[in-house]
């Protein structure tokens, strides 16, 4: 979803997200995400580095940085976040209505269980975590401006694009409006 909106919109920027997990074969530091130590994740929360941050799961911690998102703003591009439930929760708090926060909803825990292990990326242990922390961030889909459920992708990818719309051509109206005044 998130590929395709960057290729459908060239006006958005991905927010490459910072973690401390180990780098898969096939990422890059810096394009996928900025891979950093424990330690080094650690003194850029306590520099206040962070829009948001969380530990995910014991000893792993992902979060956006200010530079990212400054980084973008700066391209004059929208920022585009992939991240979890409690990231999102936690920018749009930060960010207000200047966010839109959409849940992408999996049809069914068992469906999300069978995508997992077609992938072949996870453990045993992982998959029983995620499919753990899914079932949990369920009860927070409230607290999302919009949901998207990811049934049918090519649906859903005209859903998202639906709203990415909606939502930049309010912003640009706002805008509009402020520097008439």
């Amino acid at each position: 979803m998130v590929r395709h909106l960057l290729n459908r919109y060239p006006n958005l920027g991905f927010s490459i997200s910072a973690c401390t997990r180990a780098r898969r074969e096939h990422e890059r530091h810096g394009v996928d995400y900025y891979f950093l130590t424990v330690d080094d994740f650690k003194q850029r929360i306590a520099n206040g580095e962070f829009v948001e941050w969380e530990e995910v799961y014991p000893g792993m911690y992902y979060g956006t940085l200010k530079s990212e998102v400054e980084r973008l703003w700066a391209s004059g591009r929208h920022v585009l976040f992939d991240v979890d439930v409690q990231g999102g929760i936690s920018l749009k708090r930060h960010f207000g209505d200047r966010a839109l926060s959409v849940f992408i909803k999996v049809p069914s825990l068992e469906l999300l269980e069978q995508r997992l292990r077609k992938r072949g990326t996870e453990t045993e242990e992982k998959i029983d975590q995620r499919l753990a922390k899914a079932a949990q961030e369920l009860s927070f889909e409230p607290q999302f401006d919009a949901t998207l459920l990811n049934d049918d992708l090519v649906k859903t990818l005209v859903r998202a694009e639906q709203l990415v719309e909606n939502f930049v051509s309010q912003k640009s109206e706002v805008r509009g409006q402020e520097n008439s005044r």
